[in-house]
């Protein structure tokens, strides 16, 4: 489902995406190799993942039970029957000369993501994802001048996620990408790492303007960042209308990103799936998943973030947007619950999650299971508020002392600091008539129909209060006093 395009320059800017995502399981996809992360150098490659002769793959179950997971979270079609294909093409850190992937029959087949760009709601329809091992890795540092392979990573289980182009900037594709990021790990069938790469992205760009077919794209390969994605993109777009408007065709090509430079470069010409010459792998059967297996893993999954924020909505009364950002990772969605259950109003913590606590974990680089304030301390933060204690300016002054660890507890600070409000209706009272005394000409201005003159006054009764009025009740109790 595109959306209304964004022009740059004149022209549309068409993304899709292509995610690598590395499942959690224990041992490789076609071997009893460990997945383990950061062994020393081909110390977890098997006879099998080293492709000697005589050795036959074994798929692994737990990663088709993963790739199953993902089809029914995203609504997508659960192939009966798929197939496993040989790739071909040779690299050094690819022993086989092919790679073990699926083609024209993936396990997973259509599905759609949902997520927000602000607070506009977009859909990237899916057209597959499907079950491949991972190559190993070249090493080219401190090999004085020389290359090595390290064949550890070589048949870890890939889930390949393939988009449509249905994304127009580069900020659609990075949400897009936190989107799917954040399920992935939800679903528990990756554990997310970019810097050890588990969830990498291969991003296809091309320009064209409005109306016209699509431009010959060119995919940006391996980003391990949300940041670097967007910059990538951005510098890739200007790089492509630069070249067309200057006379010159967009070829073809797989390219790089340089985040030191922040430029993209080609890496080699990109092949076509010809190039690959796929064929059935004769060594491994047909993939068959009956319906009994689809409906076990459905029962064993968690709840999905749709349904959660479903409930939230209906339950809890949040509007969707809210609803969506409680449910953007299961982190941000138990805090948000714990913070409910502890007393606080849902709509309150919503506010609060995405307001102060976001800008504060945006800041710091840090997960909100690990927030310096936990849901029971906002929770009660947010009770001060609701009972009329302390103001919403005076619980950022709270909020500021618990994040920064000068205290643990929300009352102490609303004492230490006095920040108690004036909810005594007597006391506020005698102070609206001192301030309507003062500011005769703003009491005529109100009263011949300038609403702006009631802001005013009510400025100066908290001003005669040092702002620990409550802004309520004085509203209330002034609007009573002008009649």
């Amino acid at each position: 489902m595109p959306t209304t395009p964004q022009l740059i320059r004149g022209y549309e800017v068409v993304i899709g995406l292509e995610n690598h995502v590395q499942l959690s399981t224990q041992s490789k996809i076609f071997s009893g190799s460990s997945t383990a992360f950061g062994a020393a150098p081909n110390t977890q490659a098997s006879p099998v993942d080293l492709a000697l002769p005589g050795t036959l793959p074994v798929l692994n179950r737990a990663a088709v039970e993963r790739a199953i997971r993902f089809g029914l979270a995203v609504g997508a079609k659960v192939a009966p029957l798929s197939i496993f294909a040989r790739k071909n093409y040779f690299y050094p850190d690819l022993p086989k000369g092919y790679q073990i992937s699926q083609f024209e029959i993936p396990v997973v087949q259509g599905g759609k993501v949902e997520f927000f760009v602000g607070d506009k709601k977009h859909v990237v329809n899916l057209t597959r994802a499907h079950l491949e091992e991972d190559a190993g890795k070249s090493l080219h540092e401190d090999y004085h001048g020389q290359s090595g392979i390290d064949l550890n990573r070589a048949g870890t289980p890939l889930l390949e996620i393939v988009s449509e182009p249905d994304m127009r900037s580069a900020q659609e594709a990075a949400e897009y990408a936190k989107t799917l990021h954040a399920l992935v790990m939800w679903l528990g069938i990756c554990d997310g790492n970019m810097q050890e790469g588990s969830f990498r992205c291969d991003v296809n760009v091309s320009v064209r303007k409005p109306g016209e077919p699509f431009g010959t794209r060119r995919e940006i390969k391996n980003l391990n960042s949300f940041r670097f994605l967007v910059d990538a993109v951005n510098y890739e777009v200007n790089w492509q209308i630069d070249e067309i408007e200057d006379g010159r065709k967009i070829q073809q090509a797989t390219v790089l990103y340089n985040p030191d430079t922040g430029e993209t470069r080609a890496m080699r010409s990109k092949e076509d799936s010809a190039d690959y010459r796929y064929f059935p792998d004769p060594d491994l059967p047909p993939l068959v998943i009956a319906p009994e297996w689809v409906e076990r893993v459905k029962g064993e999954m968690p709840e999905l973030p749709a349904v959660m924020a479903a409930r939230f909505i209906e339950v809890d009364g949040l509007p969707e947007y809210d609803a969506t950002m409680m449910t953007q990772s299961l982190a941000t969605a138990r805090y948000y619950e714990a913070a409910k259950a502890a007393g606080a109003t849902p709509k309150l913590v919503a506010n609060w999650v995405m307001g102060e606590i976001s800008k504060r974990l945006n800041a710091s680089g840090g997960e909100i299971a690990a927030a310096p304030v936990g849901p029971e301390l906002l929770a009660k933060l947010i009770t001060r508020i609701s009972d009329g204690t302390i103001s919403n300016n005076a619980a950022k002054q709270v909020f500021e002392s618990l994040w920064t660890g000068e205290a643990t507890d929300v009352d102490a600070v609303i004492e230490a600091k006095g920040l108690k409000q004036v909810s005594d209706t007597g006391a506020i009272e005698a102070i609206l008539d001192e301030v309507l005394a003062a500011n005769q000409k703003s009491v005529d201005e109100y009263r011949s129909g300038k609403d702006k003159a009631f802001n005013a006054l009510v400025g100066q009764a908290m001003k005669a209060t040092k702002g620990k009025a409550n802004p309520a009740l004085v509203n209330e109790l002034l609007k009573k006093k002008l009649g």
